[in-house]
Parts: structure tokens; C-alpha cells; sequence
């Protein structure tokens, strides 16, 4: 008897094609009546991309990150030919040592340590101390990888550039925060949950389905008559919105331009904590939480901007 396997990376872009795809992988093995299993492979949790009109529920495996060790064991693997082993393992201890707390995805560890080896090597290139000398060469790339946390997740931005505009800052004597400066740079990731943050603050909820459900058919224009409203929602204010209209409205919006790795919970705490996003208050439901965008209109296109995103043909307000 003969077995097959068919295997699916990044199945989740399953959701932007034919809406009978997956549930037609789901249940290949009866449809061909032969003994084969499809495995998906996916950085998104199952419940994000489930069809709505039901289909197969497939056996879930999660697997763990990566413990410390076996991130120093698979980065050192990539030491350069030019230095010996040793030096690169001691550099990714030093990196790991830094980000490991932050995060444990192994690409962006990657991206990571090649973009600040030249850093770490400076001392060494300069005639300033020797492969050897560890300590010094620790000193040396400490401070810098500590300020590098901030390009976590974000590929447009140099871990160099941002040293050099955090300086800049500090020598202007305007390092007040980053929700004061119109020039924040926030994880890439983080931008799309800003994003879809401010257009559930200034959207009505029942607008959701004109601007981010994809093959929704027609719509009644009727549906979207402005006549009754007198004010715009931008002068009313930003509306609260719950967290489950966050998520759906980001998955929309984020498409495959970026893979969604980082913890999203950790995403929002850190947007609250930059006062871009406001928790408020939600009657003691404490798995229902809601939100409101902080930002001005002028800020979030400047955001907006850097992803590439027309956030203006999103808005309702200027329909």
C-alpha cells in the first residue's frame, strides 16, 4: 500500500485564494480515495484562518521555541570564514544574552546577529583589542544591542540608523518618549496594529464589511448613506473597539506582506504603554478588553506611509 504526504508551508495564505481550497485540502484523502495526509505548516494559530462555513477540523501540534541553548548551538553554526568558531559563539551568547527575552524567533535572531557582527568585530578590525579579549569586546556591543531592541521585527530601519537618531536625540535634549515625536519608528509588525487599531477608533463597526471582508459582493450603497450624520467621526472623537475587532481588521489588512511571529498581546501592551492605544474600561470582562487610538489623522498617515499603506481609502470619513 502506498502512502503520500503532502506538506503546505505557510498555509495560512491559503485564506487569500478560493474559498473551497482548504477545505478541499482538509479532505483530500477522501476526495482521491488514497491514503495521503496534508500537513500545514503555519506561523498562525489555526483559529485565525478557520472558513467561516465550517469545514474539517484538522489535528493541531504546537511546537515550543527554541530553549537558549539550542539557539546557540543553531546560530553559531553560521560563524563567518574569516573568524574562527569560537569568537562567533561567544558574539551569539553576548546577542542571545540581550534579545533572548524578547524574542525567540529564529529568523529575526538571525537578521539580528548579521546586521551588528560588523559592531562587534569593530574593536578587533581597529587593532583595539583581539578576538580574546571578551570583555572588552562585550563593553563595546552591550550598549548598542541594548538600543537595537527597539529594530526587533523591523526590516526598513538599521540597528546603526537607530543608534544614530537615538543620539541625535539625546543631543537635542528631545528624548521625551516616542508617542511625542511625529518620527517614531515602531516594530514593523506593530505598525499594521496601529494601523488597524486607528481605523476601528474612527470606522463604524458596520462599515467593517465594505472595507475588509474580501469577496463580500455587492453591497447597497444605501448601506453607506451619509445624510443622517452630521458630524464627522474624526471631530467626534475615537471609539472604544473590542480586541476581537482588532485582530480581524489586522488580519485583513496585513495580508502575507508580513508574517505575523511577534505576540500580539505583547505588541498591544507595548502600544498602551507608549500611549498610542488607551485601555478602557470593560465591566470586570476581563477576556473582552477595548481600546482607543491616541493618534492623530496626521501621525497615522506618516505611519501608514511607512508600510506603504493608503490608510485614507480605509477611512469612512472619506468615502
Amino acid at each position: 500500500m502506498i502512502f503520500s504526504i503532502e506538506v503546505l508551508d505557510k498555509a495560512d495564505l491559503l485564506r487569500e485564494m478560493d474559498a473551497n481550497l482548504l477545505p478541499g485540502f482538509l479532505r483530500l484523502q477522501e476526495l482521491t480515495e488514497s491514503n495521503v495526509t496534508v500537513i500545514f505548516l503555519s506561523e498562525i494559530v489555526w483559529e485565525t484562518f478557520r472558513p467561516n462555513t465550517g469545514c474539517l477540523e484538522p489535528l493541531t501540534l504546537y511546537f515550543a521555541d527554541y530553549s537558549k541553548a539550542e539557539l546557540q548551538r543553531i546560530l553559531s553554526s553560521d560563524y563567518p570564514e574569516e573568524y574562527s568558531a569560537e569568537f562567533y559563539a561567544s558574539y551569539i551568547n553576548i546577542l542571545l544574552s540581550v534579545f533572548y527575552t524578547v524574542c525567540r524567533d529564529i529568523k529575526e535572531l538571525r537578521h539580528l546577529a548579521e546586521l551588528n557582527f560588523i559592531k562587534y568585530c569593530e574593536p578587533v578590525t581597529k587593532g583595539e583589542a583581539k578576538e580574546t579579549d571578551s570583555h572588552k569586546l562585550f563593553r563595546n556591543i552591550e550598549p548598542h544591542l541594548k538600543r537595537a531592541m527597539q529594530t526587533v521585527y523591523l526590516r526598513e530601519i538599521s540597528s546603526s540608523q537607530w543608534e544614530k537618531m537615538q543620539q541625535e536625540d539625546r543631543e537635542a535634549g528631545q528624548l521625551r518618549g516616542l508617542s511625542a515625536h511625529a518620527h517614531v519608528e515602531l516594530p514593523y509588525y506593530s505598525k499594521f496594529l496601529l494601523i488597524a487599531a486607528y481605523l476601528a477608533s474612527f470606522n463604524p463597526a458596520r462599515t467593517d464589511k465594505r472595507f475588509f471582508l474580501k469577496h463580500h459582493g455587492k453591497i447597497k450603497k444605501t448601506d453607506f448613506s451619509k445624510k443622517h450624520e452630521k458630524t464627522s467621526n474624526h471631530l467626534l472623537g475615537p471609539k472604544p473597539f473590542p480586541l476581537d475587532r482588532l485582530l480581524a481588521i489586522l488580519y485583513s489588512i496585513v495580508d502575507s506582506r508580513v508574517a505575523p511571529t511577534a505576540n500580539i498581546f505583547s505588541q498591544i501592551s507595548s502600544l498602551v504603554t507608549l500611549q498610542l492605544l488607551t485601555l478602557v474600561g470593560h465591566d470586570d470582562q476581563l477576556d473582552a478588553p477595548k481600546y482607543k487610538c491616541t493618534v492623530s489623522l496626521d501621525f497615522m498617515r506618516a505611519v501608514a506611509r511607512t508600510v506603504n499603506f493608503d490608510i485614507i481609502r480605509y477611512l469612512y470619513d472619506f468615502l
